[in-house]
């Protein structure tokens, strides 16, 4: 496995965990923050907006993931990328979203 795989499921893990907040907002008819909004990251913007960022984010996820070298789900050390990439996407929006929604800095 060449190492620019590695890097590739990890930026797939951080915008597949990007895609969930902005597309479960969409859909729900909320709006919520993208980098759209004015100022961008802060401003709310529409829940079409947001439901078209989300579907973005997963597209690219997808691609980085399953379609750079052969991501296989019983390998764990592809996992493990994928997934420390997805988690600290979280835990940066986690933060940021925090402070507009009133969860823990």
């Amino acid at each position: 496995m060449r190492w620019n795989h590695y890097i590739s499921y990890f930026f797939g893990g951080a915008f597949l965990a990007n895609a969930i907040p902005h597309f479960v907002s969409g859909i729900t008819g909320h709006p919520f923050q993208s980098p759209f909004a004015a100022p961008p990251g802060e401003g709310l913007s529409s829940s079409m907006v947001n439901v078209l960022w989300g579907a973005f984010n997963i597209i690219v996820g997808y691609l980085l993931v399953c379609r750079v070298g052969a991501f296989d789900l019983r390998r764990t050390r592809h996992v493990l990328v994928a997934g420390i990439g997805a988690l600290l996407m979280s835990v940066m929006l986690a933060h940021h979203f925090g402070l507009f929604h009133g969860g823990l800095i």
